[in-house]
């Protein structure tokens, strides 16, 4: 029988990946990571993580930071710990699978530029879609981590999860994780499980939470007595609330004992110092949603960087006062959509699902996403549960539902991609191609210098001018939008003042069709003298990272279409006219 024996436990510090992520949006940007990522090296971590998630995608569509450089400069000042990036199997850091030679690509380039530990997670834990990626990560010599995405539900329990950490040893992992995104596991279902994976296999374990329903602490202590191997922390100013337990308070806990991690609490104590200066600059992003806790995650199962990312995408649409019928709303589309765990992508699918059935006249359904339909037609892999019958039917009919591995349904891309960024002026070194493969939408005017940072928000009673106060704004007058250059905030003088009418039109106009969101045009399928039926798909948004079809609600024909691809439109906006 398996006996857990006092040992020294590791620790994998998340400040510079899953906590900026969890409670700012992830929107940590390089230049301040660099004194903290210097200070981390130095207490002696089993690792750090800095890249992967969502940081990938923000950097590109927010920050105007190079992700493989953001990469490469922690590299340089991770000198003595292994710097550890969370990769979504097939998924990568996107939101969809990706061909076998992107995967193989991407895994080298990132582990050339300086990842050590790969953990690799499907978000259904369909183990198909985890293989390519850890093979990958074998054959160029790193670390693998594999990982069981925790959940609850009438389909999930501690068997399955214990015989998936069997599955995942078979696959030769170094080590596995339990990723608790949400915040969701017990004391004494954390004592079950990591005891009863202990005695299947031989494997060092890490457990990763997040302190949502406030039960996360108590969770490591007995993961720690039951003979955890790892735990993921943050650094105290960016813990606790929707993020990790604190760093410095789980090794003051253990110091001393036989589970005594060995860092020095002093060269922690220099690391929050930093973090603190640093937590004030990006004070303008902290919400109290993300900070406090929240008991109610046990219902709707929300992780830590999506309910940052929610509150953020709410707000952009102005609808932060529907947040708690999205809350509501997001276990019921779960259950249709078979309870798959709620980490990316599944998690922005259900929740981008759930605000849409929400917002879009209070009518489920009416709306619904690619990628929503994309999981039912199966292309994510398998559902834990069968879809429910009726939503599927509703949604995609009687369409065939993939059985087989989804990737291998897919046809090579690299090649393609790279010429085609190439033909374009886009790909100025190797991981160029990667970056446009993995966002196609919005890295091409990141890699042409287009885009620049967007500001830090104004802190609640700053007073002090800003250096980072926007230059434009967009304000309404009688119905037409107006781009307005900014001459002054509370007496700061910012720039010369112009007035232009903005292209886009708001209002009624018969056959209008208008945006019933903020976003971004990724596609207009039509032009104008088009004929259309009832149903088409005339324009694709971007939207709280996913696509949103706008289609067509009656036959006839497009007489007018007032935007373009890359155009950012605002609830109401009116996209283009059918007759």
């Amino acid at each position: 029988m398996y006996s857990a024996i006092p040992h020294k436990v590791k620790i994998t510090d998340t400040t510079l990946r899953d906590a900026h992520q969890s409670l700012i949006a992830t929107r940590l940007r390089t230049e301040d990571m660099i004194p903290l990522a210097e200070g981390l090296d130095k207490c002696g971590f089993f690792s750090v993580e800095a890249w992967g998630g969502a940081t990938f995608d923000t950097c590109i569509r927010f920050l105007n930071d190079d992700p493989w450089d953001r990469l490469r400069i922690l590299k340089a000042e991770l000198k003595r710990t292994p710097i550890q990036m969370l990769l979504r199997g097939q998924n990568l850091v996107g939101y969809r699978h990706y061909s076998d030679d992107v995967v193989d690509k991407f895994v080298s380039a990132a582990h050339k530029n300086g990842v050590d530990v790969f953990r690799v997670f499907d978000a259904l834990n369909d183990i198909r879609n985890m293989k390519r990626s850890m093979d990958q990560v074998k054959k160029a010599g790193a670390h693998l981590q594999g990982t069981i995405s925790y959940t609850t539900s009438p389909v999930h329990n501690t068997s399955t999860f214990i015989e998936m950490a069997k599955e995942l040893a078979a696959q030769d992992c170094d080590s596995i994780c339990i990723k608790d995104m949400a915040g969701l596991i017990m004391p004494e279902a954390a004592r079950e499980l990591i005891t009863g994976i202990k005695k299947a296999v031989d494997i060092k374990i890490c457990l990763h939470s997040h302190s949502t329903s406030g039960i996360a602490p108590m969770s490591y202590q007995t993961a720690i007595e039951a003979g955890v191997d790892i735990l993921d922390t943050a650094m105290s100013p960016f813990s606790m609330g929707t993020s990790q337990p604190p760093t410095e308070s789980i090794v003051a806990a253990l110091k001393g004992t036989p589970y005594d991690t060995g860092i020095d609490l002093m060269r922690l104590r220099n690391v929050r110092n930093a973090c603190l200066l640093i937590r004030e600059k990006y004070g303008g992003l902290l919400n109290p949603i993300s900070e406090r806790v929240d008991s109610d995650v046990l219902i709707y199962q929300l992780p830590g960087g999506m309910i940052s990312n929610t509150v953020s995408q709410l707000q952009e649409q102005d609808a932060l006062n529907r947040w708690d019928e999205v809350l509501a709303e997001i276990p019921r589309v779960r259950e249709d959509l078979g309870y798959p765990p709620l980490v990316t992508p599944t998690s922005q699918i259900v929740g981008t699902q759930a605000v849409l059935n929400v917002l879009v006249n209070g009518e489920r359904y009416q709306n619904v996403t690619k990628e929503v339909k994309d999981y039912i037609h199966g292309h994510y892999g398998k559902s834990p549960a069968p879809v429910n019958q009726q939503i599927r039917h509703q949604i995609i009919g009687n369409d065939t539902v993939v059985t087989c591995r989804p990737a291998d349904l897919l046809e090579p891309s690299y090649e393609k991609m790279k010429a085609e960024a190439t033909a374009v002026g886009l790909i100025k070194k190797e991981e160029d191609i990667l970056t446009y493969i993995l966002y196609p939408a919005i890295a091409p005017a990141f890699l042409k210098g287009e885009k620049v940072p967007e500001p830090l928000p104004r802190k609640k009673g700053d007073k002090q001018p800003r250096t980072d106060l926007p230059g434009e704004m967009e304000v309404e007058v009688d119905g037409e939008v107006f781009t307005v250059r900014i001459v002054s905030v509370g007496g700061y003088k910012v720039d010369i003042a112009s007035i232009t009418p903005q292209k886009i039109p708001r209002g009624e106009f018969e056959g209008g069709i208008k945006s019933n969101m903020q976003g971004m045009v990724l596609k207009v399928n039509v032009s104008r003298g088009t004929v259309v039926k009832k149903g088409d798909t005339l324009i694709v948004l971007e939207a709280m990272k996913m696509e949103n079809p706008i289609h067509s609600p009656v036959d006839g024909k497009v007489s007018e279409i007032f935007v373009d691809t890359g155009d950012v439109v605002q609830n109401g906006d009116v996209l283009l006219v059918v007759q």
